[in-house]
C-alpha cells in the first residue's frame, strides 16, 4: 500500500499546527485558535480515512477473497478492533 499520496496533506497539516502554535504565542483570540485546531483535526481525520480506505481496498480485500480462512478471520478481527478504537 502506497501512502505517500498523503504526504502533501500531512505537510499542510504540519503548517497548520505551526500556525496554531504561533497564534497561541501571539495570544490571538481563543475562538480563532479553536477554529484552526478544528480545521487541523478535520484534515488529519481525512488522512486517517484515506489510509483506512486504502487498507480496506487492498489488504483486507485480498484476505476476504483469498482461500486462507485464518487470515480472513484475522483481518475481520483487525477491522473490528480499529473501528472500536475510533468511536
Amino acid at each position: 500500500m502506497d501512502h505517500t499520496l498523503q504526504i502533501p496533506r500531512l505537510n499542510r497539516i504540519e503548517g497548520q499546527i505551526r500556525g496554531i502554535s504561533k497564534m497561541i504565542q501571539e495570544e490571538r483570540y481563543c475562538v480563532d485558535i479553536l477554529t484552526q485546531i478544528r480545521s487541523a483535526s478535520s484534515a488529519l481525520a481525512k488522512v486517517q480515512e484515506n489510509i483506512f480506505r486504502g487498507h480496506l481496498e487492498s489488504c483486507v480485500r485480498d484476505s476476504l477473497i483469498g482461500d486462507d480462512t485464518q487470515d480472513r478471520e484475522k483481518k475481520v478481527d483487525e477491522i473490528l478492533e480499529i473501528l472500536s478504537r475510533f468511536r
